[in-house]
């Protein structure tokens, strides 16, 4: 299965806040490279988003902004790309909201929701939060809330999904954007 996972944090309660970005390539069920950068939303942070990801403004105060970002990584959004994402309307969402501020066209490409994926595909969990599909299935999430450590964990939950349940289970559950 070929992939992107993606994963943002936010400064504040609005979705054009990204604060942070991280993406996962995936080629044939194998990870292959890793983006990571801090953005600079050019808005106040929120405490209790600073609570969850610990991303304070000046960790990001020379940080390249979305607008600044978005050339470095815009031929990943192909039509026909998969993006994993867990909880992807969250992220899908920042995107594009993140993009809107800058006048930047909303990209077109497919998605799939490991958070989706989990509900159809994984037997009583008691939640199916990133950290407890990441336990239930032994991946390692070795930061939670920190964006490449969210997409990695993204993107082994969805490789392992696909390596027990085949590619017909996961295609049921795409969608475009």
């Amino acid at each position: 299965m070929n992939f992107i996972a993606m994963d943002f944090e936010t400064a504040n309660h609005l979705a054009e806040s990204a604060c942070s970005l991280a993406l996962v390539m995936v080629r044939n069920n194998k990870i292959v490279d890793r983006f990571y950068t801090v953005i600079n939303p050019q808005m106040p942070f929120d405490k209790q988003n600073i609570k969850i990801h610990s991303i304070t403004a000046d960790d990001v105060k020379n940080a390249p902004t979305m607008a600044e970002v978005w050339p470095k990584i815009k031929n990943l959004y192909q039509p026909g790309m998969l993006v994993a994402a867990h909880n992807a309307r969250f992220d899908c969402n920042v995107l594009k909201k993140s993009l809107a501020r800058y006048d930047i066209d909303e990209p077109h490409y497919l998605v799939i929701d490991t958070l989706a994926t989990s509900r159809a595909l994984e037997d009583k969990l008691p939640n199916y939060k990133l950290n407890t599909v990441s336990d239930a299935l032994k991946i390692n999430l070795w930061h939670h809330h920190n964006a490449l450590s969210d997409s990695e964990a993204c993107a082994e939950i969805l490789i392992s999904q696909n390596r027990r349940f085949g590619d017909e289970a996961i295609k049921k559950l795409v969608k475009l954007i």
